[in-house]
């Protein structure tokens, strides 16, 4: 994957400048620009309520932050995998959040531009560990997020995702950790190996 690596830039990635983040002259100009600023924190609080859910393999609530028609894109050190709908992306979720996966997915550093009163994208900073126990693998690494949203009925939802890795380490483990706390182990669903 690394020879058709694109530069990670806010051009590459869809970052126009938005909407400048000024209060204006008058009670209008301010009230757009509170308006505004709810928008930019309605964003972070969704793409975290994404991560949370991914890591707990909370579908049920992972499902209600995406449109219908998502599109996903994530570029890995040793795959590149794309998915459209939001059905689609949820099937694939479960089977890779299952009670033998552990993972960790940490995203900071958002960059949120407000296009419209309905569009706006982002650029996010991914940390990640995922163990998937019944392969004895760790993979550890860092990515940059951009997505696409767009507010439908006055909710924010993720229209596109897309990721590309900065970094991935990949490595076989002597043998399964054994974690102390596994939560995915009590609430995520059968492995493929547990039939």
């Amino acid at each position: 994957m690394s020879q058709q690596r694109q530069v990670l830039n806010k051009t590459n990635m869809g970052m126009t400048g938005g909407q400048p983040l000024e209060a204006g002259d008058g009670i209008e100009a301010l009230r757009r620009s509170v308006q505004q600023l709810m928008d930019i924190e309605a964003i972070k609080q969704l793409k975290h309520a994404y991560f949370r859910c991914i890591d707990t393999a909370n579908l049920d609530e992972l499902t209600t932050l995406f449109h219908d028609d998502v599109l996903v894109h994530f570029v890995g050190g040793t795959y590149e995998w794309k998915v459209e709908g939001k059905q689609a992306y949820v099937d694939n979720i479960r089977g890779a959040f299952n009670s033998r996966a552990v993972g960790h997915h940490n995203g900071h550093h958002p960059e949120i531009e407000i296009i419209s009163d309905t569009e706006a994208r982002g650029i996010w900073y991914l940390a990640d560990d995922m163990w998937m126990l019944d392969h004895k693998a760790h993979t550890r690494g860092t990515a940059l997020y951009w997505d696409r949203y767009q507010k439908i009925d006055g909710k924010w939802l993720i229209r596109e995702t897309r990721y590309e890795r900065l970094y991935e380490l990949n490595r076989l483990l002597p043998e399964s950790p054994k974690f102390s706390s596994h939560y995915l182990g009590a609430h995520g669903a059968p492995a493929a190996s547990q039939g």
